[in-house]
């Protein structure tokens, strides 16, 4: 998951934060989905440490694919700060890496409510990842992004391309339970997963 901008949406009303939507929605998913496969964890921006100087360099590789793994991750999502710096392409890149990409098969789920704000380009990694990769999937599940990013429609063209290259799903769930189904249908695929999140959140299976 990101931190910068997990604020309130509107849909809301002001009374549920989206990191909240996001930490109610996984508590529903995961454990289903912890029963049959190994599920890792990746977190970027700010992380579990508010206040670091250089976000761009903070991507924490906080849990390699585990079975059962669900109560570790939640507890991890649960400590998550907001705030600013957004190294999604660095962290998709870190997960993959932590699945062994290029050997074998995986998918990798992005959680995001922003785009790169670091420098990086989601669909020249994406097209990278597809080159070298056995079998990689890669899904993004973007929240709140229209309207709110500094490019624009550019930015959901690049996380949708990074999705296109991988086989992935590219999806923009606006309510909580519309989220509950987001990763219920990008977490319930075979094989082994790596979720990668802005204060982040990447998921490896």
């Amino acid at each position: 998951m990101s931190g910068n901008g997990w604020g309130y949406g509107s849909e809301s009303a002001h009374t549920v934060s989206r990191i909240d939507r996001v930490r109610s929605a996984l508590e529903k998913v995961l454990p289903n989905v912890t029963r049959f496969r190994r599920v890792g964890l990746v977190i970027y921006g700010p992380t579990r440490t508010p206040g670091l100087p250089n976000q761009c360099n903070n991507i924490e590789a906080s849990l390699a694919p585990t079975a059962d793994a669900d109560e570790q991750i939640l507890t991890i999502v649960r400590g998550l700060v907001p705030a600013g710096g957004t190294p999604l392409t660095r962290a998709v890149e870190e997960a993959a890496d932590l699945l062994d990409y290029r050997n074998n098969p995986g998918v990798v789920l992005l959680l995001t409510d922003g785009e790169d704000t670091c420098g990086g380009s989601p669909c020249d990694v994406g097209k990278a990842l597809h080159a070298d990769a056995e079998q990689l999937t890669v899904h993004v599940i973007s929240l709140r992004v229209r309207g709110l990013s500094w490019t624009g429609e550019a930015s959901i063209v690049q996380t949708r391309c990074l999705a296109e290259q991988n086989a992935g799903l590219y999806l923009s769930p606006e309510s909580t339970e519309e989220l509950v189904e987001a990763l219920e249908k990008t977490l319930s695929c075979p094989n082994v997963s790596s979720v990668s999140s802005r204060n982040g959140f990447t998921a490896n299976h």
